[in-house]
């Protein structure tokens, strides 16, 4: 019996706020940042395999990151890596993998998954999908997965959650987004208990998908649309470099969730982080204790607080007086930053672009 369940795993951003570590040409997603021999890439595959077959998983990523694909995931066969031309955010990616699966199998349904988030509860991260996955192919709905939130954190969207739906527990219609609300918008948020973390992991049919994106999102709808008949055929490539770079560069959140009315929420506690900086990757780590992190290197720190040492090589740290800062050193180019000031990274990497060139990014 053919096995209609599908994932398409999200692999192609560059990670600006994990520089220096995250570079243009090997970004986060590829890179093993607990020493487990596995990057986040291949840690999202191992996760998901139990529940759908490596035949089923589509990778979406940059057309320059197809070597690095094929080194980390030989298992993964060349015609479900998805070369993106230009780089458009997710919503276009998601369209394009939406229109491939369906040419493939007219009832599938699918997964979304980025690449690079850290989820330690496994088991019930599968049991989450396997529930959600019933949903969505009895449904004419779009699924996101919410998760409790642990503190009023500015840096994620939050789902408010509405009714229940009857014999699907922890399923609730959504009653509103909010994007990085801030800190006391999101101690209300905590306080409600109405609101959930929103974690960029979306179930949905093939087939409604695309009709949403007809409803609420004509404008990629339409470039996409124009494909029909070349999918998953060996036209489909030249179609895809030719429209992909005119399509709009927007989230699957813009785009279609926060305007779409049959969007419902799965509730959930996995264990999960995103792995979007610096600081996510200090309070997911073991810390010694003065409260330090150590990635991968060799440390001597003096009245030191609180602070990440990552270095590559064989290389020896030395430093005294630092109190919450990152230290970050990766080939060329050295950070050393207030964790507390992480979300300026990326202007840092867009200074250091314009000044220094694309050689240190």
């Amino acid at each position: 019996m053919k096995n209609h369940r599908y994932c398409v795993i999200m692999c192609g951003g560059v990670g600006s706020r994990f520089w220096p570590f995250s570079r243009n040409d090997r970004p986060k997603q590829f890179l093993d940042f607990f020493g487990t021999g596995r990057s986040l890439l291949q840690m999202t595959v191992d996760r998901i395999l139990p529940l759908i077959p490596a035949e089923n998983i589509i990778l979406v990523t940059n057309s320059s990151y197809a070597g690095i694909i094929r080194e980390q995931l030989p298992e993964i066969r060349e015609s479900n890596i998805l070369l993106e031309p230009a780089r458009r955010n997710t919503a276009p990616c998601i369209c394009w993998a939406a229109h491939h699966i369906l040419a493939l199998d007219p009832e599938a349904s699918i997964v979304t998954l980025p690449s690079d988030h850290l989820i330690l509860k496994e088991e019930e991260f599968r049991a989450v999908l396997e529930e959600g996955i019933r949903f969505v192919e009895g449904n004419n709905s779009l699924l996101t997965i919410g998760l409790r939130p642990l503190s009023p954190h500015t840096g994620y969207g939050y789902i408010q959650i509405g009714a229940p739906v009857e014999d699907f527990p922890g399923i609730c219609k959504v009653k509103s987004f909010t994007e990085k609300p801030d800190l006391e918008l999101a101690k209300v948020f905590l306080e409600s208990g109405e609101f959930f973390w929103n974690s960029g992991m979306f179930l949905w049919r093939a087939d409604n998908i695309l009709k949403a994106f007809g409803r609420y999102a004509p404008e990629i709808s339409g470039i996409f649309d124009a494909g029909k008949g070349l999918y998953a055929t060996p036209d489909e490539t030249r179609f895809i470099e030719k429209v992909f770079s005119s399509a709009p560069s927007i989230s699957i959140d813009y785009a279609i969730m926060e305007k779409a009315d049959n969007v419902f929420v799965k509730t959930a506690d996995i264990g999960w982080s995103d792995l979007g900086s610096w600081k996510a990757l200090y309070e997911t780590s073991p810390r010694n204790q003065d409260g330090n992190v150590t990635q991968g290197c060799k440390v001597l720190a003096h009245q030191c607080r609180d602070t990440v040492f990552a270095v590559t090589g064989d290389k020896i740290i030395v430093a005294a007086g630092l109190d919450g800062y990152i230290v970050a050193e990766n080939d060329n180019a050295l950070l050393i930053y207030p964790i507390g000031e992480e979300q300026k990274i990326r202007q840092v990497v867009n200074d250091v672009r314009e000044r220094f060139g694309e050689g240190y990014v």
